[in-house]
C-alpha cells in the first residue's frame, strides 16, 4: 500500500486527490520502482484539464519519475532490484510513492546523475534531442526559433542548439526570463509580450527567417511561427500550452514559402528499446560533459502537487519542476 494522486473528473488542480493505492507485485515484463523524484510536465496539466484524453476515471497522473527498483517481474533480465532508474511510461500514474512500470521503458542511471536531475530531464531532454537531431537536423550556422525559451524543454533546446553551432532566437514573457534564456545559450531572447516576434526574427536574420521553429505553445504563437520561417523551413509544433491552433489549408504552406509542418511526439521517436536507449544515452552524455545543465527551478513535496500545477499554470516557474515523495 502506498500513496498516489488520482482524479475523478477534469478540472483545476483541486480535482487531484491524494489517496491510498495498492501496488501489486510486478507482472511479467514489469519492475516496481520506489519513486524518489517525480517530474511535473505541462502535459500533466493538459491531462488534468481534459485537453488530452484519459483512459478511464479514476485516472492517475504523470508519466515521468526516477527512483530505485524494489522488485522485478518474470522475464526481466536487463534490470535488477536495487538499480537506480528513470522511467517515462504510461498509463498515467507517476505521481505516486511507488508504481509498476514496463521494464522496457526503464533506463539505468549513470552514477554521476542523481535521481532528481534524472526526473527533471528525461522527457524534456529526450524531446530536445529528437527535435534537434531528427525532426530537423540542426546544422552549424542555422538560425532557429525556440518558444518558451526559459521553460524546461526550452532551456535544454537553447543549450544543445548552441553547442551544435546554431544562432538561437527565443521567445519569453518577461525580462527576467529573457536573462535566464540568454544565460543558457539563447543569443536573441524576444519578450513577446511587448515585441512582434516574427518581425524581430526577420530583423535578426536579415529578412531570411529561421530554418526551424520549435513551438510548444500552440494557438497563440502558431501564425507567427509560420511567418518566422525561411523558405522550405520546418515548423515543429510539439505542444499546445495555449490550446490547439486553428486548422491550416495545405495551400497556405506553399504561399508562406513551401514550409513544412509536423507534430512530433516523443513516443514515436523512442518507440523501440534501441531508440529509447540511444536517445537517453545522447542526453546523458550531454549532461555528464557539462554541455547541457538541467535547471530545477522548484521542488515540492509530492503531496503538494496541486500547488506545483497552480504555479506552473500561473507562469511562476522556469526550468523544471520536481516533486519529492
Amino acid at each position: 500500500m502506498g500513496k498516489a494522486f488520482r482524479f475523478y473528473q477534469h478540472g483545476g488542480p483541486e480535482v487531484m486527490q491524494w489517496e491510498d493505492v495498492d501496488v501489486p507485485p510486478p507482472a511479467t515484463g514489469q519492475v516496481r520502482m520506489r519513486n524518489t523524484a517525480v517530474a511535473v510536465n505541462y502535459r500533466d496539466v493538459l491531462i488534468r484539464r481534459g485537453l488530452h484524453e484519459v483512459r478511464a476515471f479514476p485516472s492517475g497522473i504523470g508519466l515521468e519519475s526516477a527512483g530505485v527498483v524494489e522488485a522485478v517481474g518474470p522475464g526481466v533480465t536487463e534490470i535488477a532490484a536495487g538499480d537506480r532508474v528513470a522511467c517515462v511510461a504510461g498509463p498515467d500514474g507517476a505521481y505516486a510513492e511507488a508504481r509498476n512500470v514496463p521494464a522496457a521503458r526503464a533506463v539505468k542511471l549513470p552514477d554521476s546523475i542523481d535521481e532528481r536531475t534524472a526526473a527533471a530531464m528525461m522527457v524534456r531532454g529526450m524531446t530536445a534531442r529528437y527535435l534537434l537531431h531528427d525532426t530537423y537536423a540542426v546544422r552549424p550556422g542555422d538560425a532557429i526559433l525556440v518558444h518558451a525559451a526559459a521553460g524546461g524543454v526550452g532551456l535544454i533546446l537553447c543549450q544543445w542548439a548552441k553547442h551544435l553551432g546554431a544562432t538561437v532566437i527565443g521567445t519569453v514573457s518577461t525580462d527576467e526570463k529573457a536573462a535566464i534564456a540568454r544565460a543558457h545559450g539563447c543569443e536573441h531572447p524576444i519578450v513577446y509580450t511587448r515585441e512582434d516576434f516574427p518581425e524581430r526574427v526577420r530583423k535578426i536574420t536579415d529578412g531570411e527567417g529561421v530554418a526551424v521553429v520549435y513551438d510548444s505553445v500552440g494557438r497563440t504563437t502558431f501564425e507567427g511561427s509560420m511567418r518566422s520561417l525561411r523558405r522550405r523551413g520546418v515548423l515543429a509544433s510539439y505542444g499546445e500550452a495555449s490550446g490547439d491552433p486553428e486548422p491550416v489549408p495545405p495551400r497556405k504552406l506553399g504561399h508562406l514559402g513551401s514550409i513544412f509542418l509536423t507534430h512530433p511526439s516523443l513516443p514515436d521517436y523512442t518507440a523501440t528499446r534501441a531508440d529509447l536507449l540511444n536517445t537517453a544515452g545522447d542526453l546523458f552524455a550531454m549532461v555528464m560533459t557539462g554541455k547541457v545543465t538541467i535547471e530545477i527551478s522548484h521542488t515540492y513535496a509530492l503531496k503538494d502537487a496541486a500547488q506545483a500545477h497552480a504555479d506552473l499554470e500561473a507562469r511562476k516557474t522556469t526550468g523544471s519542476i520536481v516533486l519529492i515523495p
